[in-house]
C-alpha cells in the first residue's frame, strides 16, 4: 500500500531552532581546546588552583563550567585547537554586541552634498545655493561645488573660478576648501569641508551672551 502523502492527522512539523552564534558547552565536541580570557585568575581562585591560558582536556573545562555556573564558549572554532572562554554566555553576547555598537558609532561616514552652478549664475540663484550649502556644512556634510561649462561656455573658465572663490568666501565661517578650484573635464570643482564648530556651539554662544 502506498503511503499517504499530504496533510494527514499525524503529520508532525519540527520547528528548527535558530543556529547559535557560538558553540557552547556540549555543542563543543573536540577532545582538546585552548582556554583564554581575562578572568582566569578569578576562575583559579574559585577552583582553589592556579589557572593559566593553555590547552586543556574538554571534559575538564566542562566540569569547571558546571562547578562555577559558567559556560564554555568557543570563540575561534578554526584555530588548532579551537579557542574557548569560560564565561556567562548571555553576558558574553551582551558585551560583544555593545562593543560592536561602539565601533559602529565611532565610524565616521562622510556625506558629500553637491551644489551646481553655471558660469552665468545670477546673484539670486547664487545666494539661494549658498544658504543650502551653509545648512549642509552645519549638519557636518562636505559640499562639492562645481561650475559646469556647456558648449562654448568653456571660454568663461575665469568667470567660473571667480564664482567658486566667492562661494568659498561666503562659507569660510563654516568650512574650508580642501584645495583651490580645479578643472576636471568640463567642470571646475571645489570641495569644502565643515569646520568643527557646528550649529550647537553657535547656539550655546548665543545663550551665554
Amino acid at each position: 500500500m502506498a503511503k499517504r502523502r499530504g496533510g494527514g492527522r499525524n503529520r508532525y512539523v519540527r520547528r528548527e531552532e535558530p543556529t547559535p552564534q557560538f558553540r557552547i558547552n556540549d555543542m563543543i565536541r573536540v577532545p582538546e581546546v585552548r582556554l583564554v580570557g581575562d578572568n582566569l585568575e578569578q576562575i583559579g581562585e574559585q577552583l582553589g588552583r592556579k589557572v593559566e591560558s593553555g590547552v586543556f582536556d574538554i571534559r575538564e573545562l566542562k566540569g569547571w563550567g558546571r562547578d562555577l555556573g559558567l559556560d564554555l564558549v568557543e570563540i575561534s572554532p578554526n584555530a588548532s585547537p579551537p579557542v574557548v572562554r569560560l564565561t556567562d554566555y548571555k553576558k558574553f553576547l551582551y558585551e560583544k554586541k555593545r562593543k560592536e555598537k561602539e565601533i559602529r558609532s565611532k565610524a565616521v561616514k562622510t556625506v558629500i552634498k553637491e551644489v551646481r552652478f553655471g558660469p552665468n549664475t545670477d546673484d539670486h540663484d547664487f545666494e539661494f545655493k549658498v544658504r543650502h550649502a551653509r545648512g549642509f556644512l552645519e549638519d557636518g556634510a562636505k559640499v562639492k561645488a562645481y561650475v559646469h561649462f556647456r558648449g562654448r561656455s568653456i571660454v568663461f573658465k575665469d568667470r567660473g573660478e571667480l564664482l567658486l572663490l566667492r562661494f568659498m568666501k561666503e562659507l569660510e565661517d563654516l568650512g574650508a576648501a580642501e584645495a583651490m578650484p580645479k578643472m576636471e573635464g568640463r567642470r571646475m570643482n571645489v570641495i569644502i569641508s565643515p569646520k568643527k564648530v557646528q550649529k550647537k556651539s553657535k547656539s550655546k554662544a548665543e545663550n551665554d551672551a
